[in-house]
């Protein structure tokens, strides 16, 4: 580890060099945005990006933890985490940290650096760092998670310690995916496919379009659009006289879609928009695996940008800055498809491109949006970045 970077920081925080180096890629998901809570299907990607924790054992079994990106250090006993979440950054930590010591026990802790490669907001860089955590703490206490282990714990800290309802596609992205396939996930059972790219497909490369603006999702309308979600399915399945549960554990995904064509114009507007991007979402990633397969990237890049307007206009969610940078790539040569990357309250775009007219691109949108947004000089930033393989748990 002597020559990374990481080291290097881990060195200034504590004056030796690091036992190991965790390292959870970001995500993308060009297609199924917003349903997965709805258990509904997505298209993944892990990118070659991602969080970096740079460790050392601690038997005394205190966490200890740098970040490159905000001032205040993490300190807590493996044996004594706090039950409720303090409101930092580290409440993803202590929530991981909860999960695991909840099913096997925990005595070594560690001091850590941990370090993103891009900028925070929109690739899920909380549920990449839960999981780098995760790595590295079952690595020092000589535990060995399984795949869905890791998805299931990592999903269970934010919903249950930080507060966010957030579905599986993040985690199950940065876990799963291989270099070069598409992630093609059923969230309603976890059955899911990895997809080579086909022989005849175009190159291409990933373009990350960062809006200069940091988000939380605790903050946003994140969780108030499930819940939105979760009312439009209660409603639908009472018109139809079905059977329904208790509200929490409802999903539209429980609705059949000849029951949402016959009763939609009986729900409130906001509710009928939810559930319309719900089911026009899940068309477009089942036909994004099949446009993937035959390597098709025109009509997948189609798609993705068919998802972008969904997500503005059905699933209203997108500042101003994104739908911005939306509009400036729907335009753009050279950009296949596009749309927010993550919940779209803040943090970024992305994009899938010619790789020859990356350059021309990047400079394209950067001019366009800065004309819009002069203030976010020196914030907004682009990166090209290749599909990737996920975490090596």
């Amino acid at each position: 580890y002597r020559e990374s970077p990481q080291s290097a920081g881990y060195n200034q925080f504590y004056h030796k060099e690091p036992e190991g180096i965790s390292f959870c890629p970001y995500r993308i998901s060009p297609l199924g945005a917003h349903i997965d809570h709805q258990y509904g299907k997505i298209n993944g990607f892990a990118i070659d990006k991602g969080i970096h924790i740079a460790y050392s054992a601690k038997m005394n079994g205190v966490i200890e933890v740098q970040s490159v990106d905000f001032p205040k250090r993490a300190q807590f006993h493996v044996m004594s985490i706090p039950d409720e979440k303090v409101g930092d950054w580290a409440d993803h930590l202590r929530g991981a940290a909860k999960e695991l010591s909840e099913k096997y026990p925990l005595r070594i802790g560690l001091s850590a650096v941990i370090e993103g490669s891009l900028p925070i907001g929109g690739l899920s860089s909380s549920a990449a760092v839960i999981i780098a955590f995760l790595s590295a703490l079952a690595k020092v206490n000589n535990i060995v998670l399984d795949q869905w282990e890791a998805i299931m714990m990592a999903k269970a800290a934010e919903n249950k310690y930080v507060g966010v309802n957030c579905g599986k596609l993040d985690q199950s992205c940065e876990v799963l995916c291989k270099k070069n396939n598409l992630l093609y996930l059923d969230c309603a059972d976890d059955s899911y496919e990895l997809i080579p790219k086909s022989e005849n497909m175009k190159p291409f490369k990933i373009a990350i379009f960062f809006s200069g603006l940091e988000r939380s999702l605790a903050n946003s309308d994140y969780n108030l659009r499930q819940d939105e979600c979760k009312a439009a399915a209660y409603s639908l399945l009472s018109y139809a006289g079905l059977p329904y549960g208790k509200f929490a554990d409802t999903r539209l995904r429980d609705v059949p879609r000849e029951v949402f064509d016959a009763y939609k114009d009986r729900l409130p507007e906001k509710f009928a928009r939810r559930a319309e991007h719900f089911f026009t979402e899940i068309e477009r990633a089942e036909a994004g695996a099949k446009a993937w397969k035959n390597g098709n990237l025109d009509e997948y890049g189609n798609l993705v940008f068919a998802s972008g307007k969904s997500s503005v206009v059905n699933y209203e969610c997108g500042c101003p800055e994104l739908i911005s940078l939306y509009n400036i790539m729907t335009g753009t040569d050279g950009i296949y498809g596009g749309r927010f990357s993550g919940a779209g309250f803040k943090g970024c775009c992305m994009a899938i491109i010619e790789p020859d007219k990356a350059e021309e691109i990047t400079r394209h949108v950067g001019e366009l949006y800065l004309k819009e947004y002069p203030n976010l000089e020196g914030k907004y930033s682009s990166y090209i970045c290749n599909i990737s393989d996920g975490v090596n748990l």
